[in-house]
């Protein structure tokens, strides 16, 4: 039987590290990985696992898919509880100081609630939390909106983890609706956006899962409908006009050279493909299509 280590925090520290030189990443990111998957088991063993569901980029980890894109924050949708900052500043002190055997340290007294709105989807909070492996530091930001709806989901999934330790057994959106949503904010910010994230995220998922029509077109038309954005706007976002904005390509390209991605993937094609995945969804699309992502085109013939 092996001996448990007396110091499990250096024990974890060193673990990481070897993730981080075997996948050529920094241990600084390789850190705020782990860190966010102990709070999230931390939030599956509490009592408001259903009343906080995992979306965003850290969602997609969920259903298995790669995040190639650095992701900073864990998105939280608020379900059945109120957006009282006080009232979170609870919860979280109750969620952070669960005891768990992972050498994870959150900071209670750390914990700063505000309320969010700028460049944001939503209205909702942004928590604040120290947590600290070892002599290791660092903070974790928490966005949790409020009022969203879900379309096939809330689903149950087992989310993965970079070291053997337990799983978080998660609440997460379906991936339809984190389409529809980062839809939405694209066509209402329009040539004001500089979210490109909702840009690469839609084609990342395209490129690489399967959807089914009905569910993407429902998920598109409620949330549209729930955020008061006209889904007849959608046609501009494809425009020529649209894709040939100078600073949306700027962003663009710079958002790919931060993103550590191939910054010579062209603006250009990125509208091609989301007009082809989501225009007929969109619209009224025809019964048992199908999304092929190796040949990206809908098989079941067009709307």
């Amino acid at each position: 039987m092996k001996k448990k280590p007396t110091n499990t925090a250096a024990s974890v520290r060193a673990k990481l590290l070897n993730v981080a030189n075997a996948s050529s990443r920094a241990f600084d990111v390789v850190l705020l990985q782990y860190l966010q998957e102990r709070f999230l088991y931390r939030l599956a063993q509490s009592g408001y696992r259903a009343k906080l569901i995992l979306k965003g980029a850290l969602m997609f980890r969920a259903y298995g898919i790669a995040i190639t894109r650095p992701t900073k924050d864990i998105d939280l949708l608020g379900r059945s509880i109120g957006p009282e900052a006080d009232l979170f500043v609870t919860i979280i002190r109750e969620i952070i100081e669960i005891q768990c055997d992972d050498g994870v340290v959150f900071d209670p007294s750390s914990i700063i609630v505000s309320r969010i709105k700028e460049d944001a989807d939503y209205e909702g909070l942004r928590v604040l939390i120290e947590a600290t492996l070892d002599s290791a530091r660092k903070k974790l930001q928490i966005d949790i909106g409020f009022g969203d709806l879900i379309t096939e989901g809330p689903r149950e999934m087992d989310y993965p983890v970079i070291l053997d330790q337990p799983v978080p057994q998660l609440l997460v959106y379906s991936k339809e609706t984190a389409i529809a949503e980062k839809f939405e904010a694209i066509v209402r910010l329009g040539t004001a956006n500089s979210r490109m994230k909702d840009f690469y995220d839609i084609q990342y998922l395209a490129e690489h899962e399967e959807f089914e029509a009905q569910i993407l077109s429902t998920a598109i038309t409620t949330t549209f409908a729930h955020r008061g954005t006209d889904l007849k706007q959608a046609e501009l976002i494809f425009a020529e006009e649209f894709i040939a904005n100078r600073t949306l390509r700027e962003m663009w390209v710079a958002f790919l050279k931060r993103s550590a991605l191939d910054p010579t993937i062209p603006f250009s094609d990125t509208i091609d493909l989301l007009r082809e995945f989501l225009s007929h969804a969109s619209r009224h699309p025809t019964e048992n299509a199908k999304w092929l992502p190796n040949e990206k085109r809908w098989d079941g013939g067009s709307a």
